[in-house]
């Protein structure tokens, strides 16, 4: 199956694109799921992952701060949901969950509930019990990223396994959350990393596909790291669509760094995460509305 995959980038861009959109199409019509994500606990991570700002073991100016009350974290989800937004996450820094933090956790979920937004959370590896905790307080979905193929992520992480990370996804889907899982292009790996990716989110059967675009920030070890190439990114976003059919497939950070959206929206993606992200700055709410309608999508 991973040759035949591998085959599809000898195709030209246009008929990727066609057979994208036309799947994308058959799924979603014209509908673009918005999410936003809020950063409520920032910096003085353990884990060594290579292309992030927030871990102790480089020096950089992401900000660092404990976790943020609650009314702060309702007056931000309740803004974007007014804004359009459709799903909000909730983000914290750090290698896992402590019981502390997820106490902590829970009455502000339970404050954001009283939104229309349908809850996420991403707060790194989680236990069975904890993802119970989630689940019952009103969250639906949990994020966690697998970042690349199983062979490459030792060349961005040493301080956790790639099976710890496939373990929380697997504890996830035990206690009946959806999954959003994805990855970042443009950490050094290779196509067959992506597509490697791709068929391991294809064998977890995870809901949701957030793709992101390396963007390399100053004191982390990629932070030299030379861009991908636009027509690249297409095809795999294209590919990734062709392969998995009716999951959403989300195009996440690092897409201000892209031209032509018009076009690349056109790759099968059926959604985008909007606004802010961790420690960078994307686009306003407002503006992917517009140019989304413009495209002739709804929201």
């Amino acid at each position: 199956m991973k040759k035949a995959i591998l085959k599809l980038f000898d195709l030209p861009l246009d008929t990727l694109m066609s057979q994208a959109d036309d799947l994308r199409r058959k799924y979603y019509k014209n509908h673009f799921d918005l999410c936003s994500i809020n950063n409520i606990k920032s910096g003085k991570c353990s884990e060594d992952c290579s292309f992030c700002s927030q871990s102790i073991h480089f020096k950089t100016d992401s900000p660092a701060y404990d976790l943020i009350d609650q009314v702060k974290a309702f007056t931000e989800a309740k803004s974007l949901s007014d804004q359009g937004v459709h799903k909000h996450s909730l983000v914290s820094s750090g290698r896992h969950l402590d019981e502390l933090d997820l106490e902590n956790l829970l009455p502000i979920y339970k404050t954001l509930d009283q939104t229309p937004l349908s809850l996420c959370a991403s707060h790194g590896l989680i236990t069975e019990e904890q993802a119970l905790k989630l689940k019952a307080i009103g969250v639906k979905r949990y994020h966690h990223n697998l970042e690349s193929s199983e062979s490459y992520y030792p060349e961005i992480c040493t301080t956790h396994t790639y099976q710890d990370r496939i373990d929380t996804i697997k504890v996830c889907q035990k206690v009946g959350l959806e999954v959003c899982s994805g990855g970042i292009w443009g950490l050094g790996e290779s196509r067959q990393d992506r597509i490697d990716m791709l068929l391991t989110l294809k064998e977890l059967d995870v809901d949701s596909v957030p793709i992101n675009i390396l963007c390399p920030i100053k004191g982390t070890p990629l932070e030299d790291m030379a861009p991908l190439d636009p027509e690249e990114i297409m095809k795999t976003l294209c590919i990734y669509r062709i392969v998995l059919k009716d999951k959403e497939v989300r195009l996440a950070g690092g897409r201000v760094k892209l031209e032509n959206l018009e076009q690349v929206y056109k790759c099968g993606v059926n959604g985008i995460l909007t606004g802010d992200y961790l420690t960078t700055t994307g686009f306003s709410v407002k503006k992917d509305i517009e140019l989304l309608v413009e495209l002739g999508y709804t929201v």
